[in-house]
């Protein structure tokens, strides 16, 4: 994959990388990330946090979404309208519970991140609805 435009390693990691990276994981962690598993809404960490700062992936730390993007969908997971950066997230067909949505994976490390709808605000109307335990974040200094 190479270098994003924002200038980080999109390099795939091999499954022994990712290996030794979960290997510090809670078993909610692993269950989202690895197993594509979903946290219950409104108990993440991270849903009513109002700093700025940069949202993480867990696993691998390529930076997924920034502050400025983070927007209250009343949904009960932490929600963005657009990416840190396009090549930053990776977009599968998820046909599982009976419909259809679009999965939304880290480039990097594979993990599961959470989902996009399309029902977000503008500018984009994009609504990335993100796992807590999936991100870590970064506050500005």
């Amino acid at each position: 994959m190479g270098v994003s435009k924002a200038g980080y390693d999109l390099t795939p990691l091999t499954e022994a990388q990712v290996e030794e990276k979960a290997a510090d994981l809670t078993s909610e962690e692993r269950r989202v990330l690895l197993d594509h598993g979903t946290e219950h809404p409104f108990c993440g960490t991270l849903l009513d946090n109002k700093k700025a700062g940069v949202y993480h992936c867990r696993l691998c730390d390529l930076p997924l979404f920034s502050s400025d993007s983070k927007f209250d969908s009343g949904t009960g997971w932490p929600s963005f309208f657009q990416p840190f950066d396009p090549e930053h997230i990776r977009y599968i067909e998820d046909t599982s519970l009976g419909m259809t949505r679009t999965e939304i994976r880290c480039p990097r490390c594979d993990s599961h991140l959470g989902h996009v709808f399309p029902d977000g605000p503008p500018p984009t109307g994009q609504r990335y609805c993100l796992n807590s335990v999936a991100m870590v974040f970064e506050e500005n200094a």
